[in-house]
């Protein structure tokens, strides 16, 4: 069986870092609607709007309430920077 890869989250705010690990996907709030993030995705910069980060951590789903903020996708790395 083939190993799936994973994504490395990074969520931090002004006062701290709220996650840092592997996921399978995340979904972001941003300000044309709610969007999923894979493996292998185009790089790309949005800001983020009221809403939750949803992430799959070992199968588990998790997320984190945020006020605000903007991400960026490249290389399999998904780093926002958010209020909370």
């Amino acid at each position: 069986m083939e190993h799936h890869e994973d994504l490395h989250l990074i969520v931090v705010s002004p006062e701290s870092t709220l996650f840092d690990g592997k996921v399978e996907i995340v979904t972001l709030p941003g300000e044309l609607g709610s969007f999923s993030v894979l493996y292998d995705h185009a790089p790309l910069i949005s800001s983020l709007v009221k809403g939750e980060i949803k992430y799959t951590e070992d199968e588990l789903e998790k997320s984190i309430g945020i006020s605000s903020g903007f991400v960026e996708v490249r290389d399999n790395i998904v780093s926002a920077c958010v209020e909370i």
